[in-house]
């Protein structure tokens, strides 16, 4: 008896199968999907009704990175799987994205979407799969879902578009885009890019879509032969009588409200206004005010695209295409390694530098080949960056992400480790929040980085866009403000240097984006990011030339990886000793690569020295200075490196015969001798130069 059903079908050459109806029977839809050893299983649920009170849409997506998939075992004390990763939280939001636009408007049933990578294949990548497998298993389901949506990841290898790269491939290609999609339009993009065009950007995206239609077509087949018929419920919507009435009543007020171009001012007429409205209709409507406030906001939400799409006036008055004023500074805090601010109208944020040795580097537990991170992005908003009084908590998802985009955006223009060998923090602090902090954060890394003297290629500037579209009536906006990301229709977020784009993140609140639109958008950003970098110039034109004096000064050289163990010494005993004796901090990896870092540039130098002296064998011929450290009665020893001794014969001291040692050297002596013989054992014959005072 077969049990299931598999579909399978071709995604960037290799070959997919999807497998239905043998597991998980009790989820709402579920799939495994497969691709040469990759395995992701993906499980929607619904609860049967809306959560008392609810009042907005509770999606939730969990991506599970399971170790086994990749035959390790957890780190840590309890050797199970812990808090999700990173890399786990930013695939959840990969997932999350495109799919939550296609729920339908006042659907407030709990929705739980988990994908599990069971079996990763470095080469075939789990990510693109799980995006896949969401949507299979959605669109399979009763639940109500407007999809499917196809998912690849596009690389640029030689010149050539590639999808679904392998590991190797993924080391060469100039971007990684992730793209989701519909058949008919673009919903999410995400990407980390080494300073392409825009035209070389669009140019994936498209090829993607491409793909991403066949991706859904094969979906389709799947729907129509075992897909469950959707649940029919009622939707929440404001009543219609309520409507019209505040309408009638509160559209002018509204109006008068939305011509203040003052957030401030705005938000406390808009508060008298409401409770103006609420107090009118509190007898009309009783127990509807929840209904009242969910009409004015459709109002305010009307009013302000409207005034966008045919006054081209936005809500603090700007030009569509105009950036808010801007201004930075830089060295802000004496202490850092670096510090920066870039503020840009009413969002602010601070970013300091922290520079370490490569023992600081991040170590990373997860499904990946990579494991450790040398330079790390983290971005931190509290509640007083928008006037909230809320207690702080440890970072959420959108924190991570953030980080993460601004780590992406910055990663391509940092020097290598031979260059520049540093591990390297930086640590954005959000001030002021009134739309596109993770940009700011961009900016204001690029401006810690300058000014800590990080010799970066090129500097990097951000810009958030938005997209206002009624029909056939569309309004690109460079640097959106909070109320147009709120009561807009795209967050398209574009960070790069003068060359090109080196970062982007796109999220859509409608069922998708034409070409022409991404076009324009990529276009008007570009302009705006310019703008941008030549304010943030003003400040600081290039990196600085020395690093802080409370940064490590860092030194590296080569040794012998044979005499590893003799610069540590039994127990760690020498290696100890030298850290006591200068004060250093020493990093060797075992292909003998030696980091020495401190802030005393002398203590570093005497370190190498005595690292040096311990890893080098004396040669033939060379000369020496060293310290007579025992006496014979024919002849002196002298350690001329770190523990490595040789003998003047009695009969080398002098041309002139010498009846007693004592009479030329005494043991203290500093000394200057030439190598004049090693045997095979390894013992060294010495002739003394000169005595040294």
């Amino acid at each position: 008896m077969e049990l299931g059903k598999k579909f399978t079908t071709t995604i960037g050459g290799r070959e997919v199968v999807v497998e239905t109806g043998k597991f998980c029977a009790q989820s709402n839809g579920s799939c495994m999907i497969r691709c040469g050893g990759t395995v992701v299983m993906v499980n929607a649920t619904m609860s049967k009704a809306p959560r008392e009170g609810m009042d907005f849409f509770p999606l939730s997506v969990d991506y599970e990175e399971k170790m086994y998939a990749v035959g390790k075992i957890p780190g840590g004390f309890k050797k199970r799987e812990g808090r999700a990763s990173d890399k786990a939280i930013l695939t959840s939001r990969l997932i999350d994205r495109p799919i939550r636009p296609l729920f339908p408007k006042g659907f407030y049933n709990d929705v739980v979407v988990i994908a599990t990578a069971m079996s990763v294949d470095v080469d075939i990548a789990p990510e693109p799969l799980a995006m896949i497998g969401s949507s299979v298993a959605l669109s399979i389901s009763d639940i109500p879902f407007g999809g499917p949506t196809g998912s690849v990841v596009v690389g640029l290898v030689d010149g050539e578009y590639v999808i679904n790269p392998n590991s190797e491939q993924r080391e060469k290609s100039l971007m990684h885009l992730t793209v989701s999609g519909t058949e008919d339009a673009i919903l999410m993009v995400e990407a980390g890019a080494k300073e392409v065009t825009e035209e070389q950007m669009l140019g994936g995206i498209m090829f993607a879509h491409e793909e991403i239609k066949k991706i859904v077509a094969f979906q389709r087949e799947i729907v129509k032969e075992i897909g469950k018929p959707k649940v029919e419920m009622e939707y929440y919507h404001v009543p219609e009588e309520l409507d019209k009435e505040v309408r009638k009543y509160a559209y002018n007020l509204m109006e008068k409200v939305m011509e203040n171009f003052d957030r401030d001012t705005r938000d406390a007429a808009e508060e008298v206004m409401q409770n103006e409205v609420l107090e009118h209709f509190k007898d009309v409507f009783p127990e509807q005010e929840k209904d009242i406030v969910n009409s004015l906001y459709y109002i305010k939400k009307e009013i302000m695209r409207s005034k966008i799409l045919n006054a081209g006036v936005r809500p603090d008055g700007r030009a569509l295409t105009q950036i808010r004023p801007i201004w930075c500074e830089t060295s802000i805090l004496p202490r850092v390694h670096g510090s920066g601010v870039f503020t840009r109208g009413l969002t602010q944020v601070m970013t300091t530098l922290t520079l370490g040795t490569i023992s600081d580097m991040q170590k990373l537990d997860g499904l990946d080949e990579e494991e450790e991170k040398r330079y790390m992005h983290h971005y931190n908003m509290p509640g007083y960056s928008t006037g909230e009084a809320r207690a702080l908590k440890s970072p959420g998802r959108r924190e991570i992400g953030h980080g993460a985009l601004a780590e992406r955006a910055l990663e391509p223009v940092l020097p290598s480790e031979e260059e520049f060998p540093y591990a390297i923090r930086t640590v954005s602090e959000v001030l002021s929040s009134n739309g596109s902090t993770s940009q700011a954060s961009v900016c204001g890394s690029t401006l810690a980085l300058m000014d800590g003297g990080v010799p970066i290629k090129a500097p990097v500037a951000g810009i958030a866009m938005g997209l206002i579209k009624d029909e056939d009536k569309v309004a690109v906006l460079s640097d959106i403000q909070g109320l147009e990301d709120f009561l807009g229709d795209m967050d398209f977020k574009v960070a790069g240097t003068s060359a090109g784009i080196t970062a982007i993140q796109m999220d859509m609140k409608i069922k998708g984006i034409s070409e022409s639109i991404l076009k324009t958008a990529l276009n008007q950003a570009r302009e705006g990011r310019l703008f941008i970098l030549n304010k943030m110039l003003e400040v600081i034109s290039e990196p600085r030339k020395e690093l802080s004096p409370y940064a490590p000064k860092i030194i590296s050289f080569d040794i012998n990886p044979d005499k590893i163990k003799d610069v540590i010494g039994s127990g760690g005993k020498m290696i100890n000793k030298i850290i006591e004796e200068t004060g250093v901090k020493i990093d060797i990896t075992e292909e003998g690569k030696v980091v020495v870092a401190s802030t005393n540039s002398e203590m570093n130098e005497r370190a190498k020295e005595i690292i040096l002296n311990i890893a080098t064998e004396l040669e033939l011929g060379k000369t020496y200075e060293g310290i007579v450290v025992r006496i014979v009665q024919f002849g002196a020893f002298v350690e001329c490196l770190s523990g490595k001794e040789g003998m003047i014969h009695i009969s080398k001291l002098a041309k002139e015969r010498v009846n007693k040692v004592e009479d030329v050297v005494k043991i203290g002596d500093k000394v200057r001798v030439e190598v004049i013989k090693i045997d095979e054992k390894g013992r060294v014959d010495l002739k003394l130069l000169e005595k040294l005072d």
